[in-house]
């Protein structure tokens, strides 16, 4: 995208392009790309903060990656072959060391402390059927206006499905404290028993990993998406900027085991424009796509393998430190 600029040859925002030279035929349109900043006229903190992990990302010696091979084959060889660049992926990092209690109680608190107590969410997800629940969260950053709160709220609960919902405090627009009303009038009564909402942080991986839910409604963080993988289960896509909607490519075209919402506007802040129908439709539609739940599972097992000896990242992983052991760094480089 930032070589071949695609998205210039489209006559207005709505024409899809083709961006070039990749493993696959994806599409996108004007408004799903940050033109601002694709261009280097945004001079915001955060586009800034990219601009330095580009340039260091071209002058190191290579590249990390948490993620495995078998999950983006074509693009883990398109990245060391046809851009000749080094790499190595050695994840997903929450499958390593996950029986040790320690790091398995960091997995359970990514980010925060939980704003729930965890036995009564277990308890909860425990009273339900086998792949039933909808997982709604849509990370720390992700913000959505009070109008599209509410039209989120309606679809979940026109869908009929049970749910989780995860609402980060403090962020649509209103204090904590009014943050109830950022909801219909009556829904949390009229789905109490269907719907639990948990108001600040959920343990989304261990709520992920229950073998009630069914389904996984997230906005395509990178790290949203590999622990859905993990997980196995399909997931309806809502991606809102940064690098988000190109995970939804990968999640809904090359993987196949997602649905999009048609979110196609980037925007940071007060993310709106996703009608009730649409989230109606999309919960419904995934809560019976066996065949993507089926692939769900399948890579599920892929990245439990890769990680173990003898597997991808593991491998992967050894190679590095063989590399690294002997390297001889040349001292006019510049090395990251």
């Amino acid at each position: 995208m930032r070589i071949h600029k695609p998205y210039r040859n489209a006559s207005s925002d709505s024409e899809s392009f083709v961006v070039p030279n990749l493993p696959h035929r994806l599409m996108f349109v004007r408004t799903q790309v940050p033109l601002h900043e694709a261009e280097g006229h945004d001079q915001s903190h955060y586009s800034n903060f990219v601009q330095l992990l580009r340039e260091s990302d071209l002058k190191s010696y290579g590249v990390i990656i948490n993620s495995f091979h078998e999950l983006e084959s074509a693009y883990a060889d398109h990245y060391k072959n046809i851009m000749g660049r080094k790499a190595w992926h050695i994840g997903p990092l929450l499958l390593c060391n996950k029986n040790n209690k320690l790091n398995k109680e960091r997995l359970e608190h990514r980010g925060k402390e939980s704003s729930i107590d965890e036995h009564e969410c277990l308890a909860w997800l425990d009273s339900k059927k086998l792949d039933s629940v909808v997982y709604v969260c849509f990370g720390s950053m992700v913000t959505f206006t009070p109008a599209q709160l509410q039209e989120t709220a309606a679809g979940l609960e026109a869908s009929g499905q049970d749910f989780i919902w995860v609402i980060s405090q403090g962020k649509h627009g209103q204090d904590e404290k009014n943050e109830e009303d950022l909801l219909p009038q009556g829904f949390e009564e009229r789905t109490k028993g269907k719907g639990l909402i948990i108001r600040g942080w959920a343990p989304q991986v261990m709520i992920l990993d229950h073998p009630s839910v069914g389904a996984f409604v997230t906005h395509c963080g990178w790290n949203s998406t590999l622990e859905g993988i993990c997980a196995g289960v399909p997931m309806v896509t809502w991606p809102a900027f940064a690098e988000q909607f190109f995970n939804e490519k990968l999640v809904t075209e090359v993987l196949e085991i997602g649905v999009s919402v048609g979110n196609k506007k980037f925007e940071r802040w007060g993310s709106e424009g996703v009608p009730r129908e649409v989230v109606e439709t999309a919960v419904r539609r995934i809560m019976v796509a066996d065949e993507m739940r089926s692939r769900a599972k399948c890579y599920k097992e892929m990245a439990k393998m890769a990680v173990e000896e003898g597997g991808s990242s593991y491998s992967d992983l050894n190679a590095l430190i063989d590399e690294l052991s002997i390297y001889v760094p040349n001292k006019k480089q510049d090395i990251n």
